[in-house]
């Protein structure tokens, strides 16, 4: 008799990544999904974020940092907006990914503090929203366009778009807070000295475009800074409790 063989999946059916690799995407995968459910319980209502918007309105001017009306004014018609409402598009979709990316190529070390940094800070976020959600300055009746759906043919508040994002989760701001550590990560990964310092501008220039496509307010930008940093020290902290697996714990400047 013909022994009967194992069916196996033929190479062209087999996905082109490694079981860790797959384990990767499938985190990620997973974060957002639970990011997504977390969306649909948490989502304020826009008077409440309106009046939220209001308050942070009003600590910026008694700190003298409520210029983001001045920006998008001083960039109007320039060509530095035509790049900016584009580079806010690009910041989460596809800049993070190709760092991600790149690093996992580059070194494991690097790369592992980097999704942990997200992930973490991913978390820390979540109920943020739910306990204080704020309208982006486009949405708080306070003078500032909507850069992104007037220039780029692309409605930022649309059926569609909303589907996939929290437009009443503008604090923190999670566009600069990971900008800021994709930017440390490449720094620490990236060989070329130049190339190295150009990595950290990376997170000035997502906090220029967030505020001038008017997304955000400058305070949900220091706060982006704060979520991350908390992020990068609870995925530290997690790190180290999973001694069996130390490739998860060093810091950016250890690898």
């Amino acid at each position: 008799m013909i022994a009967a063989s194992p069916i196996r999946p033929s190479s062209a059916l087999r996905l082109p990544f490694s079981p860790r690799a797959r384990l990767q995407i499938g985190l990620f995968l997973l974060a957002y999904m639970i990011y997504t459910a977390a969306r649909f319980v948490t989502i304020g209502d826009l008077a409440s974020a309106k009046d939220n918007a209001a308050w942070i309105v009003g600590v910026e001017h008694t700190f003298h940092l409520g210029f983001e009306a001045s920006v998008q004014h001083a960039l109007d018609g320039t060509a530095l907006i035509w790049i900016l409402n584009r580079l806010y598009l690009l910041a989460q979709l596809a800049v993070i990914p190709a760092a991600l990316i790149f690093l996992y190529r580059r070194s494991y070390a690097i790369y592992a503090t980097l999704r942990n940094t997200i992930l973490a800070t991913w978390l820390i976020s979540v109920p943020v929203y739910g306990l204080f959600p704020v309208a982006p300055p486009r949405l708080a009746d306070m003078g500032i366009t909507d850069t992104i759906t007037s220039q780029t043919g692309i409605s930022m508040t649309s059926n569609f778009s909303t589907s996939f994002f929290n437009e009443l989760a503008a604090v923190p701001s999670l566009h600069v807070g990971f900008a800021v550590a994709v930017g440390f990560a490449l720094f620490a990964g990236i060989r070329r000295p130049v190339l190295r310092w150009v990595a950290l501008l990376w997170g000035p220039a997502v906090a220029l475009a967030v505020v001038a496509t008017g997304n955000h307010f400058v305070f949900d930008m220091l706060a982006g800074v704060v979520a991350s940093g908390l992020g990068y020290v609870l995925g530290a902290m997690a790190a180290r409790i999973r001694v069996s697996r130390p490739s998860f714990g060093p810091a950016f400047a250890e690898a």
